[in-house]
């Protein structure tokens, strides 16, 4: 399966697809299974990230600043460019800003390794982006959608989702860490459990396609008016990541890299905070959804293109 991921990922969506479009009884059902799936997700993605690591991403300046500036400068500045262009549905706003403000952390490393990508320097950067995203997101939505936003999106769930979806896992992956690193038993657990990756995003993507495509409903047109603006995205990011990894003299794996940070979206984690917002915005969880299916599709090419946008000889010194 490690071999062949971007296949059982589309797979893995085409069948929700197809599960959401002949049995949408039981969307709900499965909107609740999202979090326990996308925690155990999280939670592997973690493990695989050493605490250490995080001390050590800290040092490397230059990288954490690249991915920190490509995707909390530049990707915000892309989005504010797209903002007047998009449908005038509020709900269908909230749920692009919801998904392009916020930076993977999951399968973009993934994908940056089979572009040869340094999936070893995103992994230890992942925490830091993540508590950036959940820092800032919500100045940028007030910027973005002005101060009556609090009338229609509460505090209480974005908090809750960053506690059970990201602090948790991080912590219980870091005790097994510390567990594997003293006794032979943790080893063979954290080994057992990194081999769950692909079957876990797999099933979270399913989950996540099967339980939204009921939702579409008549809101069909709008949801599909975003999707050349996520496609445009995907093209403008590649070319920003560069000039950002150019700027900043980062070598050719580090600088590949720093492409797909600024280009993947946190779609997986938003979910939870799109899915709580009231009914009558209920198409904003759809749209955060629609992003996934671009990108995915988005992420087949980038790993044939991206290795000629940033080539071994275009690497830059001091990386």
């Amino acid at each position: 399966m490690e071999h062949h991921q971007v296949p059982v990922y589309l797979a893995a969506m085409a069948a929700g697809g197809l599960l959401g479009w002949t049995a949408p009884g039981l969307g709900p059902g499965l909107e609740h299974t999202i979090n326990p799936v996308l925690g155990a997700l999280l939670f592997v993605t973690f493990l695989q990230v050493p605490a250490a690591e995080l001390v050590r991403s800290l040092r490397d300046g230059r990288f954490l600043s690249a991915a920190l500036a490509v995707n909390f400068v530049v990707v915000p500045l892309v989005v504010a460019a797209m903002f007047a262009f998009l449908p005038d549905d509020r709900a269908v706003r909230l749920g692009v800003l919801l998904v392009l403000l916020c930076p993977c952390v999951d399968y973009v490393i993934v994908f940056s390794g089979l572009a040869g990508g340094s999936s070893r320097r995103l992994l230890a950067a992942t925490p830091v982006l993540l508590v950036a995203q959940m820092l800032l997101l919500p100045g940028f939505l007030y910027l973005f959608m002005g101060p009556d936003l609090a009338d229609t999106v509460e505090a209480g769930p974005f908090v809750e989702a960053f506690v059970v979806l990201i602090v948790v896992p991080l912590a219980l992956a870091w005790a097994l860490q510390a567990w594997a690193a003293r006794a032979p038993g943790g080893r063979r657990v954290s080994d057992a459990a990194t081999t769950t990756m692909v079957p876990l995003m797999a099933a979270t993507l399913l989950v996540v396609v099967a339980s939204q495509v009921p939702k579409l409903g008549d809101r069909l047109s709008d949801v599909a008016a975003v999707v050349p603006f996520f496609a445009l995205f995907l093209v403008v990011m590649a070319f920003a990541g560069k000039g950002v990894a150019r700027l900043l003299r980062l070598d050719a794996s580090a600088g590949r890299a720093i492409v797909f940070t600024g280009a993947t979206r946190n779609s997986l984690v938003v979910l939870p905070l799109a899915l709580a917002l009231p009914g009558d915005m209920a198409v904003a969880a759809v749209v955060v959804v629609t992003q996934t299916l671009v990108e995915v599709v988005g992420m087949v090419a980038y790993v044939r293109l991206v290795p000629r946008l940033v080539p071994e000889g275009d690497a830059q010194a001091g990386g």
